[in-house]
């Protein structure tokens, strides 16, 4: 089976991990940039996303590198960004020691995920310019070069402005939010040297109307400044900004005015600033084509726009489902065809991402609560609200949830549903049930399956 992974982000770089381990795929990994690289500030490394980066044998190399995490192990604190005051504090609890919740630079993670691949897979410069579905079933991908490629299985992991995702769904449109970022870099020492600011914190501060200042250590010596605004744009300043344009430090700093002094001075310390518009879309239905030959991964299949701090996570898991629906389709005693893979890896991650879809829903109806003419509270008691209802425990179970263990129950769907006329699944079938339990039994599928024959 050839396939063609778009995009060498997180999304790209793990499917590419997992494909690996399948030998009955060639696989190769495109992208557009002339060098695999990451943008942006600190990236959440949750028990999800450490769970996918074991069973990748990416892990070890995150933690060989700079990262931070809380002496006391929270995971996030939540103040009053006006007072200063603390609202509330979340531990983590019963969570392994390895999988506790870290905050490191977004790069520190793309290049744990680039270490664990075969490079030389990965081929660059290769900027996506058009889809088409062949007569014979494969994909044709070309590309600006001039270059072409034909595959049976196309992967798009080529973020949030996915062209594969614009071929499957050419009226799905993502837009702008009204709500834009801005994020920098500043040195550990110099933040220590604020007077009242918790350096060891990882701190959202909060304001009215949803906007937010987020502070965080991220090892080696890096600090985290990212805030949230509620900031309209025109659309010429919508597309220029989405991709990422330099920003002066008072424009970040004019929406937190009234905001607790440490934070005022740690605006004063931020040498640059980068801000971003925020873009999302609506659900997708499915995250595969209709012929059954394409996939969508990462932020590809749900534009969230980082809703959740946990899309790194996410595109893992992603990665992972696609793979094992491609091994469960392999080693059946009739193995199955392609499209019935993708239709397993479709109700694997797509009700996954209708139930977050449904959380976002939940916010807008808080917020919409808190604009109504009638209420009067005051922008303190408004932030109170908005910590109670959107930052609490009921979300944990994004966290919580456990992909290896979701897709097993699916396995077990799909292979009653192939039971034998006389009710009883056959031998060789349990077989590669076995076959895909064991690595689950053995340290969370951390063990590749290096044989596809089944006992029989």
């Amino acid at each position: 089976m050839k396939v063609a992974v778009i995009g060498a982000g997180p999304a790209g770089l793990a499917a590419a991990i997992e494909l690996a381990k399948l030998p009955f795929v060639d696989y190769s990994v495109y992208e557009k940039a002339d060098k695999v690289k990451e943008v942006g500030a600190g990236i959440s490394i949750q028990r999800t996303t450490w769970r996918m980066l074991e069973v990748m044998g990416a892990a070890q190399y995150l933690r060989d590198s700079d990262r931070y995490r809380p002496d006391d192990d929270h995971y996030v604190r939540h103040y009053n960004g006006r007072t200063g005051k603390l609202i509330a504090t979340h531990f983590q609890t019963n969570i392994p020691e390895n999988q506790l919740h870290v905050r490191c630079q977004r790069a520190t993670l793309q290049n744990a995920l680039l270490r664990a691949n075969d490079q030389s897979r990965i081929k660059t410069s290769k900027k996506l310019v058009g889809v088409s579905q062949l007569s014979s079933g494969r994909v044709r991908i070309d590309f600006v070069d001039g270059s072409a490629d034909e595959v049976d299985l196309l992967v798009g992991a080529d973020g949030v402005r996915s062209v594969v995702r614009a071929h499957l769904f050419p009226r799905h449109a993502i837009s702008y939010t009204g709500r834009t970022v801005y994020r920098t870099l500043i040195p550990t020492d110099q933040a220590r040297t604020i007077p009242g600011l918790p350096v060891g914190a990882v701190a959202f501060w909060h304001a009215p109307k949803g906007a937010w200042v987020y502070t965080c250590n991220l090892g080696g010596n890096v600090f985290e400044l990212t805030v949230m605004t509620n900031e309209p744009l025109n659309e010429d300043e919508q597309q220029r900004v989405s991709w990422g344009e330099k920003a002066g430090v008072e424009q970040m700093q004019r929406h937190f005015k009234d905001f607790h002094k440490p934070l005022q001075d740690l605006f004063d310390l931020a040498p640059s600033v980068q801000r971003y518009a925020a873009f999302a879309g609506p659900r997708l239905p499915t995250v595969i084509s209709g012929p059954g030959n394409i996939a969508l991964v990462g932020d590809a299949s749900h534009p969230l726009s980082g809703a959740f701090g946990a899309g790194a996570g996410f595109a893992l898991e992603d990665a992972y489902s696609l793979a094992q629906s491609l091994k469960w389709a392999h080693i059946q005693a009739n193995p199955r065809p392609l499209a019935e893979a993708l239709r397993l890896f479709d109700k694997v991650r797509s009700p996954h991402y209708k139930r977050l879809y449904g959380v976002l829903d939940d916010f807008k109806a808080v917020g919409e609560n808190l604009a109504a003419p009638d209420l009067d509270l005051t922008g303190d008691e408004e932030v109170a609200v908005l910590v109670a209802m959107n930052w609490s425990h009921r979300h944990n179970w994004i966290i919580e949830y456990d992909v290896t263990k979701e897709f097993l129950s699916f396995v077990d769907e799909a292979d009653k549903a192939s039971k034998d006329s006389d009710g009883s699944v056959s031998r060789k079938n349990a077989a590669c049930v076995n076959v895909l339990e064991a690595p689950l039994r053995a340290s969370l599928w951390g063990r590749r399956i290096v044989s596809y024959a089944s006992p029989e």
